[in-house]
């Protein structure tokens, strides 16, 4: 399967994103299920990916996208586990088209499970760097009872095992990749997304675009030419699609570190377009591409972090 590689465009995922997500008619919208081997299905709705691992006792779900939807993917989810009740909701991000439905799969009695990072920012609300954009603080069910930090969690059902580990910096300092062994299937969340855009680098909730590039390399190291990548965004992909994918990234920082080497100021790196050939190729806009040019110049400056 070929497939167009990129990264997310940079306003994807942002505050004013999800506010034109929640303004949709969710009415419209069908889960789309993909069997991924060994009773692991990825799904697709309006938001980020979701997979579901189904066990003999139960099931593991990632991500839930938007409140809205979860009525209809509860059904999708019934429908591959035969009704036997999911244990587990983990979340790769605290961004809301993968959080948004936390309360309501809480009120199910399913456990949200995510690096206490997420937690914290879902509890105390955040900022969008780019924008300014406020999100307020998420319902208290709305947020992850089971927590970890640096050591990592293994999660089970019986037959399907989930392990959930964090990268320090990546898309922000919340996310969480999910590796199902059975199934030999990485979930990435959105450090990686497939497709004609470019990655957001939340820069203002802890993400680095080295971080994500660091990330990408762990994926690449974990997995080989049989192993199933679920992105954030985008079409299944599989390990050629995401050295390319990481190929990219480091195109792009190296593209704007020339910049800040030749001592160039923000304003002046964005005027003198260094993605221009990168964007042709993704078919970007001009302001994805000033946008992204912002984003990497200012992680790569050290741009300071709101505190989780």
């Amino acid at each position: 399967m070929k497939l167009g590689y990129g990264i997310a465009f940079a306003s994807a995922i942002s505050v004013a994103a999800t506010m034109a997500y929640a303004q949709q008619d969710f009415s419209k919208v069908e889960i789309k299920t993909t069997p991924l081997g060994h009773n692991v299905y990825m799904m697709e709705g309006q938001g980020g990916n979701m997979v579901v691992a189904v066990g003999s006792d139960g099931a593991i779900q990632v991500d839930g996208e938007f409140a809205p939807l979860h009525d209809k993917i509860a059904a999708a989810v019934a429908k591959v586990s035969g009704g036997k009740p999911v244990k587990y909701l983990i979340n790769t991000h605290f961004h809301g088209d993968h959080t948004g439905g936390n309360e309501n799969f809480a009120k199910d009695g399913i456990t949200v499970v995510a690096h206490q990072n997420l937690a914290l920012r879902l509890e105390h609300g955040s900022t969008n760097g780019m924008s300014g954009a406020k999100t307020a603080p998420s319902p208290k069910m709305g947020v992850p009872t089971k927590t970890y930090t640096t050591e990592g969690l293994q999660l089970m059902v019986d037959g399907q095992s989930a392990m959930v580990n964090h990268p320090a910096s990546a898309h922000t300092d919340t996310d969480s990749y999910v590796y199902f062994p059975a199934a030999d299937v990485i979930v990435t969340g959105d450090t990686v997304s497939t497709g004609e855009r470019y990655v957001t680098i939340d820069y203002a909730n802890g993400g680095s675009i080295n971080g994500i590039i660091a990330t990408v390399e762990t994926y690449l190291k974990l997995g080989n030419d049989q192993t199933k990548y679920v992105p954030g965004h985008g079409a299944l992909a599989s390990k050629a699609d995401i050295q390319k994918y990481h190929d990219l990234l480091v195109r792009v920082r190296d593209a704007v570190q020339t910049e800040i080497k030749a001592g160039k100021t923000e304003d002046q790196a964005v005027a003198d377009k260094p993605l221009a050939a990168i964007g042709k190729d993704l078919h970007t806009n001009q302001m994805a591409d000033d946008n992204m040019v912002k984003m990497v110049y200012r992680s790569l400056k050290g741009a300071k972090a709101n505190p989780a």
